[in-house]
């Protein structure tokens, strides 16, 4: 049955009284009108990424807070393991696409709400589909997704000819975490306020290793562990199918090829429990935590998209592992942080002469400063471009091996030389510079 004209005006009574008058907590540009409810439910586009645990409390807040286009992303499906707490799900929903299945329980649940699915990856959509929305908010448990999807917003914006940077083109990033009872939120304004990688040392590291490594030169049971993951499985595919972390045929035979690649490199310390925790990344997740620090994602979002209220400035945490406690403080901008301050990065080189292309995509992946997962590179010699590394594509990645194992020096790369570095992890391509350090020879 169609909503009443008389039940539509009580259903959004509270929300008139916030966005029709002033008070003591509104924003100092906020103009109270009526227009602003209609711009809410007629007009404004949400992209919600994450599907899961977050991601379906997000959609369900946002929905029921009236607003009625959103899209959502997520490249998952479904689990029986997430039936306990991504409650838009059902037994007979899995294996079927999350962003499907959340998409369909609303928007029959929620009369005028339309929200569309998409069952892909954040990389497969362009520049124009990201630059449709007022606003994003984002519930993720990938930091390398977190860091593509704020280097996108950042790609975005728009500069005149003075360097002023164009307000119309930033789409504001809402982003919320949980770990256990522990979470956290932040607003991020691109080209204002601090982004995800000028504080990418908040998060914890995240242990990778370079495929150079672990395909050349293994030297951690880790190595080894990797190398049959991410080389062999797919190369042999032994039962036919996905890898799965929770079948124990795939993880004994993981177990029984990395102990044999770890004995021809004699490598010690390849266990059965070491092979569950390098495949199995599992993040604790309460149903709890993730209603909180989406209410409060949620209700950053409806002051961003009225001006009603001054939004979070600009980072939240939250813990209820004794008690209850938040805090909120500014994190500040880096000065000279690798996206949002579009500056090439200086990379210090002690010996050139000793120092590996290997060495430097090692760095690349261990340095905070980087936390690449698997970086390209390329560069310019003498006006012509020439690859130095690509691992993402195999033939290529076959034909620059060779180029891992020599030294800066032999590549012919010199001081102040820009190396151009794509990675997983951001949506453009990040510029490094060489300069390499004077070595002082002692005279006999």
């Amino acid at each position: 049955m169609d909503e009443t004209k008389e039940s539509l005006q009580k259903r959004w009574t509270h929300l008139r009284k916030v966005l029709e008058r002033p008070g003591p907590f509104s924003h100092p540009e906020f103009e109270p009108s009526p227009d602003i409810l209609d711009f809410i439910l007629s007009s404004c586009k949400l992209l919600i990424i994450g599907a899961g645990g977050l991601g379906c409390e997000l959609l369900k807040d946002l929905a029921m807070m009236g607003f009625k286009h959103i899209h959502i992303i997520d490249m998952d499906v479904i689990d029986l393991s997430n039936l306990n707490r991504q409650f838009l799900f059902r037994h007979k929903d899995i294996g079927v696409s999350k962003a499907e299945v959340a998409a369909k329980y609303v928007n029959g649940r929620i009369q005028g709400c339309q929200v569309v699915p998409h069952y892909c990856t954040i990389q497969e959509k362009d520049e124009e589909f990201y630059r449709q929305f007022h606003v994003i908010v984002c519930g993720l448990d990938s930091i390398p997704a977190r860091r593509w999807i704020n280097g996108m917003v950042v790609s975005l914006l728009n500069y005149d000819d003075a360097g002023i940077l164009d307000q119309s083109s930033i789409i504001p990033l809402v982003d919320g975490g949980t770990e256990g009872f522990k979470g956290n939120a932040r607003v991020v304004l691109p080209g204002i306020t601090a982004c995800v990688e000028c504080t990418l040392d908040l998060y914890p590291p995240q242990v990778t290793y370079p495929l150079c490594t672990i395909a050349n030169t293994p030297r951690l049971p880790e190595h080894c562990i990797e190398y049959v993951k991410l080389v062999q499985w797919p190369k042999e595919n032994p039962f036919g199918v996905a890898l799965d972390g929770d079948d124990a045929q795939h993880l004994m035979w993981l177990h029984e090829k990395a102990v044999e690649r770890a004995s021809q490199f004699n490598i010690q310390g390849v266990t059965f429990r070491l092979v569950q925790g390098v495949v199995k990344n599992i993040i604790p997740a309460v149903a709890s935590t993730n209603a909180v620090v989406a209410a409060v994602c949620a209700t950053e979002v409806f002051k961003l998209a009225t001006s009603c209220c001054t939004p979070l400035n600009n980072f939240m945490v939250f813990n209820d592992v004794d008690g209850i406690y938040t805090y909120t403080y500014e994190a500040e901008r880096k000065e000279n942080c690798i996206v949002c301050c579009n500056v090439p990065q200086m990379l210090s080189i002690e010996d050139p002469g000793k120092m590996k292309l290997s060495d430097i995509i090692e760095i690349l992946c261990s340095d905070p400063k980087f936390q690449m997962k698997n970086p390209g590179l390329t560069t310019t010699i003498n006006g012509s471009n020439k690859t130095l590394y690509i691992p993402t594509i195999e033939a290529i990645e076959k034909r620059t091996r060779e180029n891992l194992n020599k030294t800066l020096q032999d590549l012919g790369l010199n001081d102040g030389q820009e190396i151009v570095v794509a990675d997983i992890t951001t949506p453009t391509s990040l510029i490094i510079k060489l300069t390499f350090k004077t070595v002082d020879i002692e005279m006999g």
